[in-house]
């Protein structure tokens, strides 16, 4: 896929690479390299000593990331950042890494890729996985999943008021092979929707409801989350750009819980064992200036939060 074909805007990327605090001497990862926006503003601010290790799981990112990005100091990982631990055991990382680096949004490539199955817009395979080689694609999932499964995917993960409608009709659907391309779901959700947001397609959050199911992003996220304690240095930052406020709120209530003192015991008379924070919130959350929303709308939604390990 050439370069040109689909380009990637880096959201917050100074916000979120201030919050990284770099040290040209440093260590640091790019938990979703995409198409290297924010891997290379890292490796600009990096010395000769300094180090970036890149994780993807979609193919085609490895494939740009081994083609355009030659640095002695970059390195680049296939795989899920859920596997962050294991990735920085093989290279004797775990605990020295100064700053960790996940935007959790689906790329612009990946978006605007028809046959990648994300978009609403676009005619394609009804895939939405963020690694095409593995997993079920959308399509699968929908086929295998039960209708009771689906209401509450939609509901919890879309925030869909008429997810027991839309999952009937979408099992009503798949069991006559009509469901087969974005725009085959896109129009089912549109007709099956009683009431339409002015300025929100009707399918939006049955898309995002079933992507996040398919790629596990609630779980792989709280995962990470806590991989990212055992592989930050002392000192280490941690900045977290999520999209929706799903994946907002398990960030900041690790990040409130970990910066707590914690009594194991609460209801004992006696203190038996206090566990001190291990996290220290940095700033506020920091939301997208309006010039960045005039360059990439789909911005819009973005929130950063950072935390240093203590």
């Amino acid at each position: 896929m050439s370069e040109s074909k689909f380009n990637h805007y880096s959201v917050l990327l100074e916000e979120s690479l201030a919050g990284l605090n770099i040290k040209p001497d440093g260590i640091y990862i790019d938990g979703t390299f995409g198409r290297g926006g924010h891997s290379r503003a890292i490796l600009e601010r990096l010395g000769p000593e300094g180090r970036l290790l890149a994780i993807d799981q979609d193919p085609e990112a490895i494939a740009y990331a081994k083609e355009h990005m030659v640095d002695p100091r970059f390195e680049i990982q296939y795989g899920s950042f859920e596997d962050v631990t294991a990735f920085c055991e093989a290279r004797g990382l775990v605990g020295k890494v100064d700053g960790f680096l996940l935007d959790l949004g689906v790329s612009s490539p990946q978006l605007d890729d028809a046959e990648r199955g994300f978009s609403f817009m676009r005619e394609g395979p009804l895939d939405m996985r963020m690694n095409s080689e593995a997993g079920l694609s959308a399509k699968e999932w929908l086929e295998q999943v039960d209708e009771k499964t689906l209401k509450l995917v939609l509901q919890n993960y879309g925030e869909e008021r008429f997810s027991g409608r839309i999952a009937r009709v979408i099992k009503e659907e798949c069991a006559l092979g009509n469901l087969n391309t974005t725009l085959d779901l896109a129009e089912l959700v549109k007709k099956t929707s009683p009431k339409v947001d002015k300025h929100k397609h009707p399918a939006t959050r049955t898309f995002q409801a079933i992507r996040i199911a398919v790629n596990r992003e609630l779980d792989v996220l709280k995962n990470v989350l806590v991989a990212s304690m055992e592989v930050l240095a002392p000192n280490g930052r941690l900045s977290v750009i999520s999209f929706h406020s799903l994946e907002d709120r398990i960030a900041k209530v690790f990040i409130r819980d970990q910066s707590k003192i914690k009594d194991l015991f609460p209801d004992s008379p006696i203190l038996i064992e206090v566990v001190e924070p291990i996290l220290r919130k940095v700033g506020k959350p920091i939301f997208p200036s309006k010039a960045e929303l005039q360059v990439n709308s789909r911005s819009r939604s973005a929130v950063l939060r950072v935390a240093e390990k203590i």
